[in-house]
């Protein structure tokens, strides 16, 4: 839509209200609403003005006005508000320069997207994020100077076999049975129906639902691929309508990696492809159907794949995850159809449309605006360079031996080795001045100081189990 016909549409739809969104440095939404009076077409170029210095990350008190200018083409009507209101999606713009925030996370997605049309390789790049995530049912956390807990249940977790319920009905899945198991042990499949219809509301094609394999309800719905700016917008949406449903149900929703322990943790598969001239770029007559210029795209997303991490896993709670000889694919190793592999070549369909890399590493705690934007620019600095990606290994990587299993190398183990590698080989982040010196070095002082220090410096609960009798 161009601004006169959203003007129209929120008419249309009887808005009663203006709601704008917008996307903070670590990765949340933030919004504030105006009346539909306050809607004119002046909007879309004058923007509305907010406070900088409030948003995490961002501006200093003393710089600390900003602006917001709305992105017509994302005009829905939110499926939430009890009064009808318009939903805009916006990019942060400096009141004096008139120019993007270079710390805003979708002005970072956009300038990827020019980026790769400079470059002649291609003009489009498609990404399909399969977001898995936890509906549970009860939540309860707490930090003081001299306590520390936390506590999830959920009617499905298996450890409830045997509660009080009035009565018990059991059908709770096992540890790691989770994965397609019909009703009534898949309990929740009418609710993330509810899900599907209400993203389908806000245009986001969903290819379909399913219970995943951790017990307590672990869920996914896969949407199809868009383009990278536009499917880290359907992503927002994704994450705001999955939380909004489960609350709606009296249910809780989180996208947090590793919520659980002794069960399968979250992860976002992000199948990602180039195109040209509407010809899909990664099909080819090489290993497993690929062309040279997709196994250079691997090569780089291997090689940068530490630093990588530092946005694709920017939780301290990412590598509860991401720990050796378990689920998460932690082997920096190709393959197809191996899940074992951190990229998998998916082979379900003979078709040069459909040949596409899927990078399995990251997870849905991530801001996908800067997610996608590192991962194009690490495979675009692999195809630029020709980095060979090496021999595929079709093994098990699990079943590996130790010195097989030592030439692979992995990802790091935790969110300080990542920001590390991130503060080493950041390089190809600044080609086309698509991150910029500054934002990337917000981020590694925002993530050490507020997440790696804050929690360095609060003893864990496991630690009274393990030493207090010392």
């Amino acid at each position: 839509m161009k601004p006169k016909e959203v003007v129209e549409f929120a008419k249309k739809n009887g808005a009663v209200m203006v709601d704008m969104k917008f996307m903070d440095f670590p990765g949340l939404w933030q919004h504030f609403s105006v009346p539909v009076d306050e809607l004119t077409e002046a909007i879309f170029e004058d923007g509305l003005g907010f406070d900088g210095s409030s948003i995490r990350g961002w501006k200093s008190i003393h710089t600390s006005d900003m602006l917001v200018v709305p992105d017509a083409s994302t005009a829905v009507m939110d499926p939430f508000t009890q009064y009808p209101t318009l939903s805009l999606i916006c990019n942060v713009i400096d009141p004096i320069t008139k120019e993007n925030y270079d710390r805003d996370p979708r002005y970072i997605a956009m300038k990827a997207e020019n980026y790769l049309k400079s470059t002649k390789l291609a003009d489009t790049s498609f990404w399909g994020p399969e977001a898995e995530f936890f509906i549970l049912d009860d939540v309860m956390f707490d930090q003081t100077s001299n306590s520390g807990y936390y506590f999830i249940d959920s009617v499905e977790g298996i450890w409830n076999s045997g509660r009080e319920e009035s009565p018990n009905l059991g059908y709770k899945p096992r540890h790691k049975e989770g994965y397609f198991p019909v009703p009534p042990t898949d309990s929740q499949e009418d609710i993330r129906t509810e899900m599907v219809m209400e993203m389908q509301k806000v245009g986001i094609y969903i290819e379909r639902q399913h219970h995943e394999v951790a017990t307590a309800g672990q869920a996914e719905i896969d949407m199809r691929f868009n383009s990278l700016v536009a499917c880290a917008d359907q992503l927002m949406y994704f994450k705001y309508i999955v939380k909004n449903v489960a609350k709606r149900n009296g249910k809780t929703a989180t996208f947090m990696p590793k919520p659980l322990f002794g069960d399968n943790g979250s992860g976002m598969h992000v199948h990602q492809s180039l195109w040209k001239k509407d010809k899909p770029l990664f099909a080819g007559d090489g290993y497993a159907g690929l062309s040279q210029m997709a196994l250079y795209y691997i090569g780089g997303i291997l090689k940068h794949a530490p630093a990588l991490a530092a946005l694709t896993n920017p939780t301290t709670n990412s590598y509860k995850r991401l720990v050796p000889g378990f689920e998460a694919p932690v082997n920096l190793a190709y393959s197809g159809r191996n899940r074992s592999a951190s990229i998998r070549i998916p082979m379900y369909s003979p078709s040069p449309k459909a040949k596409r890399v899927e990078v399995r590493f990251p997870d849905p705690s991530c801001n996908p605006y800067m997610a996608f934007a590192a991962m194009l620019m690490a495979g675009l600095d692999g195809i630029e360079n020709k980095i060979d990606p090496g021999e595929p290994l079709d093994k098990d990587l699990y079943d590996l031996g130790p010195e097989e299993l030592a030439q692979v190398p992995s990802m790091p183990g935790s969110l300080e080795d990542a920001l590390d590698n991130l503060e080493a080989d950041h390089d190809f982040l600044l080609k086309g001045d698509v991150f910029t010196k500054d934002a990337i070095d917000a981020w590694i002082n925002y993530k050490r100081t507020k997440e790696v220090d804050a929690l360095r410096l609060r003893p864990h609960p496991y630690e009274f189990f393990l030493y207090y009798d010392i």
